[in-house]
């Protein structure tokens, strides 16, 4: 089944309606129809043209939400989930490779904030040579050569090294 196939379904106690998907997942209706227009989830369709969410779309509407809480952009998240055959539900083991994935891309940005942290109050690549510790750090604009922006808080600042 495509994602933008429909299917008429009755009402069977494995499909939810929007409202109660919604409240399952702690989100608004609004988002859940927003993910389906992005190809994130999928919903069946009555007789009546009513949206109908099967459970397993509660797993996939997860993924998305912790997903979105780690930072990953939509399209980050639209091509991990469209990697699954089928659009299926993530298994356990389509989970383990999915979230192993993301591990990596948040301890690259836990590294980043670290530091940011670290180094917020010294010279930070921007350029400016406002402060007297950028003369040190950053004679001449140094910083300008290894590209725009706070340099030293995007990269590795030289005290650090």
């Amino acid at each position: 089944m495509s994602r933008k196939e429909t299917h008429r379904v009755e009402n069977s106690s494995k499909f939810l309606t929007i409202g109660e998907a919604a409240r399952r997942c702690g989100v608004t209706t609004s988002t859940l129809r927003f993910y389906e227009d992005r190809g994130l989830i999928h919903a069946t369709r009555t007789n009546g043209n009513q949206r109908r969410y099967h459970r397993s779309m509660l797993r996939r509407v997860s993924v998305v939400r912790i997903a979105q809480m780690l930072g990953l952009t939509l399209n980050e998240i639209s091509q991990a989930l469209g990697e699954l055959p089928d659009g299926r539900t993530p298994t356990k083991r389509d989970w383990q490779r999915i979230s192993t994935k993301w591990s990596q891309n948040l301890d690259s940005r836990i590294a980043q904030l670290q530091r940011m942290r670290e180094n917020l109050s010294f010279c930070i690549g921007c350029g400016c040579l406002s402060l007297k510790s950028c003369i040190l750090y950053n004679p001449g604009d140094k910083a300008a050569a290894l590209g725009a922006g706070p340099r030293y808080l995007i990269d590795e600042c030289p005290a650090q090294k």
